[in-house]
């Protein structure tokens, strides 16, 4: 859009131990760049070699062609162009320029400052600083900047402290920056001086360091889809009955700051039955209404003990999402408004009434909600965790593409499909370095490279029954070493397809059984589909089953049939090592047995929500639930009495102990970030653990709309706050799973892309990784031939290697 082409850039930490000033590029180019997201802007700035200085380098690393992608990244910053950088200019002695703009990942303090080179021109500079203004404004609004006036734009020209010269040879003395400390300090001291109460501890113990109050803002046209301070609050209805009202503080997720800020020092938080299991949250203050919300699941609630704190999310008729936070002055308070909280949700969700709950039962809820350690969590002090080596740059580029007849051989792009299906399940191989992805009634067959990237194979164009009759697999899974598919048609329940993989065609129909449909279905043990093993599992809504092919007639095997009278509304079925089953269901409980055909050994609890996934560790040790807004994390292993040490798979749980729970939700100031940039609520994909015949499980895999998700196991079990890492993709994840044997690579798939990403690639949740870099795909550099070689990251495909239609 607009480029300054010379200057230096320096990181300048007026504040630091870590040194005053640094000099990342000596001579550099900052411009400011569209993204592929609409009303999202960068600014960039680049390292400019000297003459002959990147052919030099060039040669040393002809080699090793892909690592120079990589050194490309270390020689370019990027920037999410967003009023909290606080963007500014300022002219100097000499007619010399500087833009500045805040560290958001430094210390308090930290600048990066760019000096321009004299022979920049100021009216170039001050056309700079409008546009950057321009898209500061279109990121808040989500509108064109031409519906701005000057005054609107005025909001981002921000009034700061005048920038610190960036040169070494201007550096403060060591004085100079104790007064700026005290001075810093007192600053904070005097802001939250109204927050202040004997009966509670400091705000900046919880909450980090205050923030200011945000200025009052120029009025500007009415834009409800992205307000950024507190909504109006919402009529209160009449309350039926009472259930908790507690006194705390209230403080709210400023956007821009990336923190808590205190709204109101003493408010009332009432939490009330309305009438037809419907609850009502409400806070106010003796002079303001702050807000009101039903109390339903996507408010994400969680409970910190630790800090006296209770987090929630609030969404708006308009599609705004913001994060709360409620602080009280002791335990007690809180437990008793998270008693009535508790119980307003888990009525909401059962329509039962929670008194009719054992207390154990209610115990394992409550304990869910809160910020636990897992029992066996290691007592060390959390370590930073060592960033992978990175061996080579992922490759975004298209793993298929659309296939035209007219096409030339060395021209392929990547187009709109052209058929009206997208791309919908996934299937990753174990015995073999191959995946699977459904499309319609076509599967795309992937290798894994030995650089750990997706090369296209071929294409299974016609998924159809041995009668000739086409369909779109809904159930798929790997069967036999991998030589089979077990394929399920949903428009016939009853009836399950093997299809031979070497022969890319469906060779059997399998009649389960006339009156028991088949919902969905799992290999006999963890590694089944390693081995010759035959048979496999199956569950109806209220059925467990073991399915052989082998027999004559129906497949089902009635002598391992566990049929309920009773509807469980089963969901999700997985299996462990030595073959015991988790079966869980719509209603949130979770059933594990030691084998077919009698009653489950133990029954956890359900929280609420239905549960859409199951998988289950190796070792049966860990049981892993994914609901719509969260994953359920539950150790069964016994802790204590004459069962100590077994699974809750081989014997029941006494009547006063059960599995210990941990909800995995995003926080919520990630979730509200999340509905800020995309417009939608969480709704999670079948989490699934890293597989490998000889590594533990050590990492959880899953996808929310356009953002992958990993999460840490050992960090979980701690109890780390925020334990997950995130890539955001253009367009919203279909399916992932990791590669077999390793956490380290995840496939993806998009509804027309299939990649495997390095987990290098992923990064801990901050408003750039949220609002995602798209730079590279939005603007891809378009050949008319291939690529480098068949195992380069920047291997292109050729006509004879695409397929079909896009995956």
């Amino acid at each position: 859009m607009i480029e300054l082409p010379q200057g230096q850039l320096y990181l300048v930490r007026p504040l630091s131990p870590k040194g005053y000033s640094e000099l990342i590029f000596k001579d550099a180019t900052t411009r400011i760049r569209r993204t592929g997201q609409d009303f999202q802007y960068q600014l960039v700035v680049q390292r400019v070699y000297e003459e002959g200085e990147a052919e030099l380098l060039d040669d040393e690393e002809a080699e090793e062609e892909e690592l120079n992608a990589l050194a490309a990244e270390k020689d370019e910053k990027t920037f999410l162009l967003d009023e909290a950088l606080h963007f500014r200019v300022e002219g100097r002695e000499g007619s010399q320029k500087v833009l500045c703009w805040k560290d958001l990942s430094g210390d308090v303090g930290d600048v990066y400052e760019f000096v321009c080179d004299p022979s920049i021109k100021s009216d170039q500079v001050e056309t700079f600083e409008r546009i950057a203004r321009q898209c500061q404004y279109e990121r808040k609004y989500r509108k064109p900047h031409s519906t701005a006036s000057e005054d609107d734009l005025q909001q981002f020209d921000f009034e700061e402290q005048p920038i610190p010269q960036a040169s070494p040879i201007h550096s403060p003395t060591l004085a100079r920056s104790i007064e700026s400390s005290d001075a810093m300090f007192q600053l904070k001291n005097e802001a939250n001086v109204s927050a202040k109460r004997d009966s509670i501890p400091s705000t900046s113990s919880v909450l980090g360091e205050p923030v200011p109050q945000p200025r009052e803002e120029r009025e500007v046209e009415p834009q409800p889809a992205k307000p950024t301070g507190p909504p109006e609050p919402a009529a209160q209805p009449e309350p039926l009955e009472i259930l908790s009202m507690e006194i705390g503080e209230l403080h709210f997720f400023d956007f821009p700051s990336g923190a808590f800020v205190l709204q109101d020092s003493s408010v009332t938080a009432q939490v009330s039955d309305i009438g037809n299991w419907n609850y009502w949250l409400h806070i106010a203050s003796k002079d303001r209404q702050w807000l009101g919300i039903p109390v339903i699941a996507d408010i994400n609630p969680v409970f910190n003990f630790e800090f006296l704190s209770f987090i929630f999310n609030q969404f708006t008729e308009d599609g705004s999402a913001y994060s709360w936070l409620l602080r009280f002055k002791d335990n007690k308070t809180l437990e008793r408004f998270q008693d009535g909280l508790m119980r307003a949700l888990w009525e909401q969700l059962n329509e039962l009434k929670w008194n009719k709950v054992k207390e154990q039962d209610r115990q394992y809820v409550l304990d869910a909600f809160e910020d636990l350690n897992m029992e066996d969590a290691p007592i060390e002090e959390e370590e930073e965790e060592e960033e992978p080596e990175v061996e080579e740059p992922e490759n975004d580029a298209p793993q298929s593409e659309h296939y035209d007849e007219e096409e030339e051989q060395d021209d392929v792009e990547t187009d709109e499909p052209q058929d009206s299906y997208t791309n919908s399940a996934l299937a990753v191989g174990y015995k073999h370095d191959r995946s699977f992805v459904v499309r319609g009634p076509k599967i795309g067959v992937f290798k894994h490279t030995p650089k750990n990237h997706l090369e296209f194979t071929t294409n299974i164009s016609k998924v159809e029954t041995p009668k000739g009759a086409s369909f779109v697999p809904k159930k798929v899974m790997l069967h036999n070493e991998d030589r089979n598919m077990i394929l399920q048609n949903d428009t016939d329940p009853n009836k399950l397809y093997r299809m031979d993989l070497e022969y890319g065609k469906v060779v059997d129909e399998w009649n389960v059984h006339d009156d028991i449909p088949v919902l969905t279905f799992a290999p006999e043990n963890k590694f089944a589909q390693m081995t010759h093993e035959p048979t496999f599992l199956g569950i109806s809504q209220n059925a467990l089953f073991r399915i052989d092919p082998r027999l004559s007639g129906n497949k089902l095997v009635d002598s391992q049939l566990k049929h309920y009278a009773s509807k469980n509304d089963f969901s999700a079925i997985s299996t462990t090592e030595k073959g015991y089953v988790a079966v869980a269901s719509n209603k949130g409980d979770i059933r594990l047995f030691d084998r077919l055909g009698i009653n489950a050994k133990t029954v956890i609890p359900a929280l609420g929500e239905p549960i859409i996934g199951l998988d289950v560790s190796a070792d049966g040790r860990w049981v892993l639930g994914t609901c719509r807004t969260y994953l359920l994390l539950i150790d069964a292993q016994q802790k204590s009495g004459k069962n100590a040490g077994k699974l809750g798979f081989e014997k029941s749980f006494a009547a006063d102990s059960k599995p210990q729970p941990r909800r995995l939700a995003l926080t919520p100031e990630h979730i509200a970030q999340f509905h800020h940039e995309t417009g939608k609520g969480v709704s999670f994909t079948p989490a699934r653990f890293n597989t490998g015949k000889t590594s533990a499980e050590s990492s959880i895999i899953t996808a929310t709309g356009p953002y992958i998700v990993d999460w840490n196991l050992d960090k979980v079990i701690r109890g780390a706050k925020a334990p997950y890492i995130i890539k955001r993709y253009e367009d919203n994840v279909k399916a992932d799973d990791f590669k077999f044997g390793t956490d380290q690579n995840v496939i993806v798939t998009l509804p027309n892309w299939v990649n495997m990403v390095g987990k290098q690639h992923l990064k801990r949740p901050t408003r750039e990784s949220i609002a995602g870099d798209f730079q590279r795909l939005s603007t891809p550099r378009r050949s008319s031939g291939r690529v480098g070689t068949r195992e380069s990251g920047r291997y292109k495909l050729g006509k004879d290697e695409v397929v079909n239609s896009p995956y």
